[in-house]
């Protein structure tokens, strides 16, 4: 029999290493006209973080940066972010070098269109023989129009169970569920011309800021639990592994968690935990005499400058 010790070294090893795999990936030297996103863990800089800043609504509009700025397989320099792409053109004007990919006509594929009757509602352009109409002619005047979005190259159409327009630049979008003056908003295809491209997958998981002035910040916190064993014996010993990490999946040092182990007689047991450098706590945990098919469950709480996650993890006891 594999000796208890030996495989408790191998498992937290090998969460060590997959931990430390995902570690942040070293780019270049910082310019000073830089600005790190710690939403997704990537810098915008130079031409396109000025065209960014230029538009007020850029957040919103453009979303965060999902990659840093590189030479796409259509032989541009680019960025990506979650609704748009940026593409460099040194051949234009200083002011007109940045150009928005026209994502809307690249990614559409008709889903088959939907009538829409109440042409007083409406704006039809001729340009493409499409009219824009109620709320989302409403959120494309508001946004910028043409100049934002382009011309409308669809109507009314369902995707993804979603009712869609398609313009040159963007894909809108209505959100019911949402509340009253948010519900229409711009889809996220970065990603989705980013794959269908067929973009190296590795340019997506974050960076470290360019100025090493710039502190990555935590905005969220994702916490998992689980045990080293599904089932134990009603003698027994358990370890249960903690991680915590942030928006971008990357650990966070020094939560502080508490977990309330839950006994089949009633009583529980709590423990205060801190994460190591690897955003991992562990709770090991010995007992006896268990009543056979019982379930042992603990619930995990862990906070970090003022935010907060939590999570459930169980064990049954076999025999």
């Amino acid at each position: 029999m594999v000796n208890t010790m030996t495989l408790r070294r191998s498992f937290t090893l090998v969460i060590m290493l997959l931990l430390l795999g995902s570690s942040w990936i070293p780019v270049n030297a910082q310019s000073l006209d830089n600005k790190y996103f710690s939403e997704t863990g990537h810098n915008v800089s130079g031409e396109f973080l000025k065209f960014y800043n230029s538009n007020l609504n850029a957040t919103f509009l453009y979303g965060y940066p999902i990659t840093e700025e590189f030479t796409s397989k259509d032989g541009k320099t680019t960025q990506y972010f979650q609704r748009a792409r940026f593409e460099y053109r040194a051949d234009l004007p200083e002011g007109q070098r940045i150009q928005v990919t026209s994502l809307g006509s690249l990614t559409y594929v008709t889903t088959g269109k939907l009538d829409v009757a109440n042409t007083f509602a409406c704006r039809n352009y001729p340009e493409t023989g499409y009219a824009v109409c109620f709320a989302f002619l409403e959120f494309f005047d508001q946004y910028g129009g043409v100049a934002q979005f382009g011309y409308p190259i669809s109507g009314f159409e369902y995707h993804e169970n979603k009712l869609v327009q398609y313009f040159e630049k963007a894909r809108i979008e209505w959100q019911p569920w949402k509340p009253e003056g948010q519900r229409v908003v711009v889809s996220d295809l970065g990603r989705v011309y980013f794959d269908k491209l067929g973009e190296d997958p590795g340019l997506i998981p974050p960076v470290l800021p360019r100025d090493n002035t710039t502190v990555r910040t935590v905005i969220s916190l994702q916490v998992r639990a689980f045990v080293w064993k599904a089932v134990t014996l009603a003698t027994d010993s358990e370890l249960i592994f903690v991680i915590v990490q942030d928006q971008n999946l990357q650990p966070v040092t020094n939560a502080n968690c508490t977990s309330i182990v839950h006994w089949p007689d009633g009583h529980n047991d709590s423990y205060a935990l801190t994460t190591n450098s690897n955003g991992v706590s562990i709770i090991s945990l010995s007992f006896a005499s268990q009543p056979y098919g019982s379930l042992v469950y603990a619930d995990v709480s862990c906070t970090y400058n003022g935010l907060s996650g939590n999570t459930t993890t169980s064990f049954r006891i076999w025999y």
